[in-house]
């Protein structure tokens, strides 16, 4: 019998009201929204409920439960694109009303031994969001040298004890071959690292550190940020979920960077790049919504909206 994994959306109602929230006479008729991580579908389901008849919905995921989720939704307003959100320039130029990024990972992959993206529990290490592509945890681990596993480890989980770490990884591979399960990892990594704050797994740093390289996460956030500066038209928000520094410093420069006009110093007198977005603040979790959801503590969730501002015109 299969076990069925739940998933409580963070910052559901929050999330949605910053969507939609945009004065409706800045939208052009047929409004197009995106939920660029449907997950387990909770953000999209509530879209939904408050959309108007003419609007549209698309989704995007890579994981293939999600996709089955989503197959469970019948609206015809609806669609769902097995990609990731990088693919969001893909869409027209300006056809989008609002772009909806929460980038935790569902509480079914989590829990789901067989996704290897949790060490509490044995399974394969995998930690691949679109098991159809793409190279496992343990097929990578058992070529990465120490250098590699040791910028990975450090960059991507802000880990201090990397290095050895990586040493160990890469000995235990020459020694009894390579490591093919979470529990294997976890503990090795328990093995290496001998202090860690309180209520704190040692192998967190480096589930987290093999799960966002192996996925290419802070990449593919990168690539959907610039994306949505092209797809959003003036007035529509950008809503973006972190669950950790990594994640929040890329959201939080991104927005800051594009929400100020810009002069060339080499240039005095020309016209200043545009603001392109005016960011609307940041939102965390109720104490409340952290109690009943624990998993929600680390979330952040920042807002911006497209400004009307045209980019000048290149002169000769």
């Amino acid at each position: 019998m299969q076990t069925s994994w739940t998933h409580t959306t963070v910052l559901l109602g929050e999330a949605v009201d910053a969507l939609l929230g945009a004065d409706a006479s800045t939208q052009s008729a047929e409004p197009v929204f995106v939920d660029a991580t449907f997950g387990r579908g909770g953000h999209s389901r509530l879209i939904l409920s408050r959309l108007a008849a003419d609007a549209r919905l698309i989704a995007f995921d890579k994981d293939l439960d999600a996709l089955a989720e989503a197959a469970r939704i019948t609206d015809p307003r609806f669609s769902i694109r097995h990609e990731g959100f990088s693919h969001l320039s893909e869409l027209p130029p300006a056809s989008v009303a609002g772009v909806l990024l929460d980038l935790g990972i569902s509480s079914p992959q989590v829990d789901n031994p067989a996704r290897g993206f949790s060490f509490r529990s044995n399974g394969p290490l995998d930690m691949r969001m679109d098991t159809t592509r793409g190279v496992s945890v343990a097929e990578w681990l058992s070529t990465a040298e120490v250098d590699t596993l040791t910028e990975v480890i450090r960059e991507y989980g802000e880990e201090r004890f990397a290095g050895p770490i990586a040493k160990a990884i890469v000995a235990r591979r020459q020694a009894r071959g390579p490591l093919v399960s979470t529990a294997e990892l976890a503990q090795l990594v328990a093995d290496t690292v001998k202090t860690r704050e309180p209520g704190k797994d040692p192998a967190t740093r480096t589930f987290q550190a093999f799960r966002i390289f192996i996925n290419a996460e802070l990449e593919e956030l990168q690539q959907a940020l610039e994306a949505s500066l092209h797809v959003l038209q003036p007035g529509g928000r950008l809503v973006v979920i972190s669950f950790h520094s990594l994640e929040d410093r890329i959201v939080k420069q991104f927005i800051a960077k594009h929400a100020k006009e810009v002069f060339d110093r080499r240039a005095p007198f020309a016209a200043p790049h545009v603001m392109q977005f005016k960011a609307l603040g940041r939102v965390k979790p109720s104490d409340a919504e952290i109690a009943a959801n624990p998993r929600a503590r680390s979330a952040i969730m920042r807002v911006a909206e497209r400004t009307s501002q045209a980019a000048p015109e290149q002169r000769p």
